[in-house]
């Protein structure tokens, strides 16, 4: 997901990396949410619901070369029927704040009941 911070990130990416504010780190941890409608900078996506979805906790190795990705598989399980087109990612404070957000790289249809998984080094996060 190149490039795919939402407004709220980008700011304070910036501000960290400018000394032009006193950002608050994103209360971890960072958690991975599947969308069956792809968001944009400024707004959500439509985040699936039924069955057994919650959002998975998302791990990563140290970045290199201005990327880094998920250091574990996201397995979900008991998923409700459902088209999943993206992913988003949030940290879990109390009200949640988004940050990354991007499509997959095609589509996947569920049915009742199945598991929807992405490989470990498969969600790749970067800058650039």
């Amino acid at each position: 997901m190149a490039d795919n911070l939402t407004n709220t990130a980008e700011n304070l990416a910036l501000d960290w990396i400018l000394g032009t504010g006193t950002p608050t780190r994103p209360t971890a941890p960072l958690r991975v949410a599947l969308v069956t409608a792809n968001g944009s900078d400024a707004s959500a996506g439509t985040e699936v619901t039924g069955g057994s979805y919650a959002r998975k906790n998302l791990s990563t190795a140290a970045a290199v070369n201005g990327a880094t990705s998920n250091s574990a598989d996201l397995v979900w399980t008991g998923m409700p029927a459902a088209t999943v087109v993206g992913v988003e990612i949030w940290d879990s404070a109390g009200t949640p704040v988004r940050l990354w957000y991007g499509p997959l790289a095609a589509s996947r249809t569920l049915l009742a009941g199945d598991e929807f998984r992405i490989p470990a080094g498969s969600l790749t996060l970067s800058l650039s």
